[in-house]
């Protein structure tokens, strides 16, 4: 959703350009406070096009009468009020932070953020530190380019994930439930995470002929790191010796078992997860 042919848009409100809907405050004010001379029947002064449209002589903020001094000092002290409202008004939803998020997850610089929006990577960037606020159509621009709605942007952010885990609160089971012919014990090290995307264990592996190695499968991808100690990992028909700092990624469909060798403590860590669609 490229934008060509226009040059990038500068400042955040200047999506609001072209509007038709005007009147002129001109009507509101006498001509004697302005220097420029008569002003000849029929002919219109414009002082400056504004895009709202302004019916009540009583909704002038600033009464008649005043000189253009104080009318500008007025004007600034109240759009300065109206800045700051805003300002911290929309601080609690933090755009700035979830339009980087957005665009650090697609792994995407400004530079080609500002060739999708039509936005410059100036003011891509002011969005982002939230030295600007974004105007709607501005924020819809970018909303689009990354497949989110504009409540993403005014919805609380989901708490991130995050679980510790103790040692003290690790519980220890044996492979096999009646207990019998042990080959290995695991400690879950991920068991308070709610939809985990993987499953990491703790294991240490007991002694085993090698006649009675007990072979299994399951619809996932292992990868196992030896901690300390030599261990046989038996797949299919292969045979593979492992010693402390070696690693091993493997298919777990495939009947597979493991033996401790030699008399050192053995121990490993293993992660399971889901296979690739």
């Amino acid at each position: 959703m490229e934008h060509a042919g226009k040059p990038p848009i500068q400042r955040a409100d200047d999506d609001q350009s072209g509007c038709s809907y005007i009147n002129f405050l001109h009507t509101e004010f006498s001509f004697s406070h302005f220097k420029f001379g008569p002003v000849s029947p029929g002919r219109v002064l414009i002082v400056k096009k504004m895009c709202f449209t302004l019916k009540n002589k009583s909704l002038l903020p600033f009464p008649p009468g005043k000189n253009l001094g104080e009318i500008d000092t007025e004007r600034k002290t109240i759009f300065k009020m109206a800045s700051e409202t805003i300002t911290t008004g929309l601080k609690k939803y933090g755009i700035g932070r979830k339009l980087r998020r957005l665009r650090l997850r697609k792994s995407m610089g400004l530079l080609e953020l500002s060739k999708h929006t039509g936005l410059s990577p100036a003011l891509l960037s002011k969005l982002e530190r939230d030295l600007m606020h974004p105007t709607l159509p501005t924020l819809l621009r970018i909303a689009m380019v990354f497949s989110v709605g504009l409540e993403y942007f005014f919805n609380a952010e989901p708490t991130p994930v995050l679980e510790i885990v103790r040692k003290k609160e690790r519980l220890r089971f044996p492979d096999s439930p009646d207990g019998k012919q042990v080959a290995y014990y695991f400690e879950s090290l991920d068991f308070p995470v709610p939809d985990r995307a993987l499953h990491s264990y703790l294991a240490e592996f007991e002694p085993t002929d090698a006649d009675n190695i007990k072979l299994h499968q399951h619809p996932e991808i292992e990868f196992l790191y030896v901690l300390s100690g030599r261990l046989e990992l038996r797949i299919a028909e292969d045979t593979h010796e492992l010693a402390d700092g070696d690693a091993i990624y493997f298919d777990c469909t495939v009947l597979h078992g493991y033996r401790k060798l030699g008399s050192k403590r053995t121990t490993a860590l293993v992660v399971v997860l889901e296979p690739r669609a």
